[in-house]
């Protein structure tokens, strides 16, 4: 039987880097999409966008010293040390190579935010496009895949299952809608369909301490990899780690920027209180935020702030929604939201008395800058936005199998795989969503384009 095409690759996400990556190594390319609305509702264009890369020639030019053992370093600190240390040492050394070919020859846009530090990194690394929206990321992919004949796009169709072919190939198994199958024979399959996040019984079996938040992730992540995974021998890992968020907006359904907590904005709760240190992390903030009374709590900054955040695609979107409130003083902005002013008026205070080095704080906070009026707030509420436990796989991204074997023709990247996170929450890094879907589905073009034969061509209109 003949090969139809090189790789099939299940997930137009992070996964189209794998396209890219492959047909530019000279492979032809299948990917497959469950959900027609892709383009604006799968994890990769909800993201900010963010892909950490140290050591790139844009750090270099910034004036900044990075290393991959750096970046190590600081998720070995963030995890506890309980990190998959290979694949974080995989993605970590081709980070930098990763954004700069994103640039070169996908022709994105790369930059580097350096005005401020995303929580747990030592230094700036994670770069960006302008907008810092995925859906501007993902567009440039989408553009990339259009212009390479040697990519095939099949939306809607989900991948259900994969089995041996012969002469060590495999079998894609492709349903679309109507219910109509097609069976695929090729070399690999990548399995890019993201997590579980989707899958309201995986998340209370996984993740019980966010399961009651709000989902804000591609519905079509219902763990297809895990299934497919398991029907093949895989083993998984790190099922209960995943990337929360503290900064939903409660009235626009979209994120206020964790950019105004590293700035300087206070998190407070519905009776005014701070209650924990915001600069942890906004993953590991979101089950704080989520053992609140009502479960919400409210954002609380000021006009420079609003300012910087600006820059921001999805703070934007939070303005156009109306969800930012404001007051003059401190006590028309409690009125304004509903909170006692001596309560929100009092937390204020002991911020400023943090930043001018009079007093320490009482979570720990470290990086605070006073806020001044007028002020703004917007309503926020705890969200799940994707699953970091999943396959466990090599430095190549290949599947492994309970023995640590790779299973023949397999890799997985993104939500699909565990990831760099280690277990819960508190591992999140930013960016440590985006590196794994996009480098791993780069590591894995890159190693079956050195492993793969000189193929048979399918005869004209096979697939």
């Amino acid at each position: 039987m003949a090969i139809d095409v090189d790789l099939v690759v299940a997930g137009a996400g992070g996964g189209l880097t794998a396209a890219v990556r492959a047909a530019e190594l000279g492979l032809e390319v299948l990917v497959v999409d469950s959900d027609p609305n892709f383009r604006r509702g799968n994890n990769t264009s909800m993201s900010t966008a963010m892909i950490p890369g140290p050591g790139s020639r844009f750090q270099a030019a910034a004036g900044i010293t990075d290393s991959p053992q750096l970046f190590l370093d600081d998720i070995t600190r963030k995890t506890g040390g309980s990190a998959d240390m290979r694949i974080a040492s995989a993605l970590a050394c081709v980070g930098a190579e990763l954004v700069e070919w994103l640039a070169d020859h996908v022709g994105m846009p790369i930059e580097l935010p350096t005005d401020f530090a995303y929580p747990g990194h030592c230094v700036p690394r994670v770069h960006s496009v302008p907008g810092r929206h995925g859906s501007s990321l993902l567009r440039h992919l989408l553009d990339a895949v259009e212009r390479d004949e040697r990519i095939d796009l099949l939306v809607p169709a989900r991948l259900t299952a994969v089995r041996p072919g012969p002469d060590g190939s495999r079998v894609a198994v492709v349903e679309n809608p109507d219910g109509e199958r097609e069976e695929i024979v090729t070399r690999a399959v990548l399995l890019a369909t993201n997590g579980y996040g989707a899958d309201a019984a995986l998340v209370a079996s996984h993740l019980p301490e966010i399961a009651g938040a709000h989902y804000r992730g591609g519905e079509h992540s219902r763990g297809d990899a895990l299934r497919i995974g398991a029907e093949l021998g895989a083993a998984t890992g790190f099922l209960d780690a995943y990337q929360g968020h503290a900064a939903l907006s409660a009235a626009a359904q979209t994120l206020v920027t964790w950019t105004a907590v590293m700035h300087g904005a206070a998190v407070v709760d519905t009776g005014g209180l701070r209650f924990g240190d915001e600069t942890t992390g906004y993953s590991e903030y979101a089950a704080t935020l989520a053992a609140r009374p009502g479960g919400r709590g409210w954002m609380v900054f000021d006009e420079r702030i609003d300012g910087l955040c600006r820059a921001f695609g999805d703070y934007q979107d939070v303005l156009s929604a109306g969800a930012v409130r404001g007051g003059d003083t401190v006590a028309g902005l409690a009125a304004t939201i509903g909170v006692p002013a001596d309560v929100l008026e009092s937390e204020l205070d002991a911020l400023a008395g943090v930043a001018s080095g009079a007093q320490q704080d009482r979570f720990g906070r470290a990086t605070v800058t006073p806020l001044r009026p007028p002020l703004r707030a917007v309503e926020i509420v705890p969200a799940l936005f994707h699953t970091q436990g999943g396959l466990l796989v090599d430095e190549h991204a290949r599947v492994l199998d309970t023995a640590g074997d790779p299973v023949p023709g397999l890799y997985a990247a993104g939500g699909a795989a565990a990831g760099i996170s280690g277990h819960g929450a508190a591992g999140y890094l930013a960016g440590n969503g985006l590196l794994p879907a996009l480098g791993l589905a780069y590591l894995a073009a890159g190693h079956l384009a050195r492993t793969a034969t000189t193929r048979s061509l399918a005869p004209e209109g096979a697939r």
